[in-house]
């Protein structure tokens, strides 16, 4: 059987289903992660909610809720199908002793730290109930055919015991990240044995729960400043889905020992390319503090973000504001060449769709792709040319 052909279950929340690579592979142990207070109770509530509504009995076993806390938040969040049942417990064999008798279609844990066996002494959350615990749901899973999704809290630091303690034992992990101050969510997935790893899904927090976003580039750039220097857009894919962001780059003074922050996107990555932009295009900002942001809380891993980078620093540091209608992608080399990356067409067409009238690229692709598109495309070879082109008004 390929993995294509496994059976899946589908939560009803398609960008969820996206990011497992089309819903819930039978039998699958799969672990959802982030900060205390992201939202992740809340998306699993909503996907269980999806899965009865399609048909699926499913147990959701609360440690952390009792079962009339758990109705107030369904309430809230409008859900309330019959085949959706609640179970407030934290000793595994009462667990699996429910799962036995109720024999549900999906069994759902929140969260795992607050799980423990009888058979250890140590207390709950320790890695030792951690690991027993996710062992013995794993046998569960794979002995009845029943997905299990365990949910997994994790501090900035990594936590103890937390989802890393686990990602070797489960099938699938996915990270559902941003602030809590913002109302925007990115759920993305590390690892998976049945789909890819690189893509996300994009919900946006609101009174009611998580609403999934169909459109995350309108979302990203919705507050994008116009005419201020160190802003550009990149064109950026996310295993199926092209998606426009925005990297912001301030370039300052320094006080001292020059400062490196960056959020969103390699430091080590971003400290090289400081050396090309100083050796290869004359700006010097290797004694400088340089602060480096992805708007939105997106995390950039592809480098054909590179272009996108330096055309900010740059643009910070000469004072200079990048055309608003004009975004770039390229991946640069350390002799200062900007080079051809993939899934150019589908680049293109969200640039088109977001409004954008040029985009610099590297000449390779410019050549391939010319004709295909009503955007004007300004090939570039290193990245000389290519800071000019993105540091000049356009016509």
């Amino acid at each position: 059987m390929r993995v294509d052909d496994s059976p899946r279950l589908q939560t009803g929340v398609a960008e969820l289903d996206r990011v497992l690579g089309g819903g819930l592979v039978q039998g699958s142990l799969v672990l959802l992660g982030g900060e205390p207070g992201i939202g992740k109770s809340t998306l699993l509530l909503q996907a269980l909610d999806g899965l009865a509504r399609g048909g699926h009995r499913v147990l959701y076993v609360s440690g952390e809720e009792s079962v009339q806390q758990t109705a107030l938040r369904a309430e809230r969040l409008g859900v309330s199908h019959k085949e959706l049942l609640v179970l407030s417990e934290t000793q595994l064999e009462k667990i699996l002793e429910q799962a036995e008798a109720t024999r549900p279609d999906v069994l759902a844990v929140d969260s795992i730290q607050t799980v423990h066996t009888a058979g250890l002494e140590s207390v709950p959350g320790s890695i030792g109930q951690v690991r027993e615990s996710a062992g013995r749901l794993l046998t569960f899973a794979k002995t009845r055919n029943v997905p299990v999704i365990l949910v997994g809290h994790v501090t900035k630091d990594g936590g103890l015991a937390g989802p890393k303690t686990l990602e070797h034992v489960v099938d699938a992990v996915l990270y559902f990240e941003g602030e809590r101050s913002q109302h925007y969510r990115v759920l993305r997935t590390t690892k998976n044995r049945f789909g890819s790893t690189n893509e996300i899904g994009v919900f946006e927090m609101r009174t009611a729960g998580l609403a999934e976003v169909p459109n995350p580039s309108a979302l990203f750039l919705a507050e994008r400043p116009v005419g201020v220097p160190g802003s550009v857009v990149v064109a950026s894919v996310e295993g199926s889905r092209p998606i426009l962001v925005e990297i912001q780059a301030l370039v300052a003074s320094s006080a001292g020992v020059p400062r490196r922050t960056a959020l969103g996107i390699d430091p080590n990555r971003v400290s090289l390319l400081l050396a090309v932009i100083e050796r290869r295009a004359g700006i010097d900002v290797l004694g400088q503090d340089v602060f480096v942001n992805v708007a939105g809380g997106v995390r950039l891993s592809e480098p054909a973000s590179d272009l996108g980078l330096l055309a900010a620093v740059a643009s910070s540091a000469r004072g200079r504001a990048v055309d608003p209608h004009t975004l770039c992608f390229g991946e640069v080399g350390l002799a200062g060449e900007v080079r051809a990356v993939g899934r150019i067409e589908l680049r293109l067409a969200e640039a088109h769709k977001m409004g954008f009238r040029r985009c610099v690229l590297p000449e390779l692709s410019r050549s391939r792709f010319a004709d295909s598109t009503s955007l004007e495309l300004i090939g570039v070879r290193d990245v000389g040319s290519a800071l000019e082109a993105l540091l000049t008004e356009a016509t």
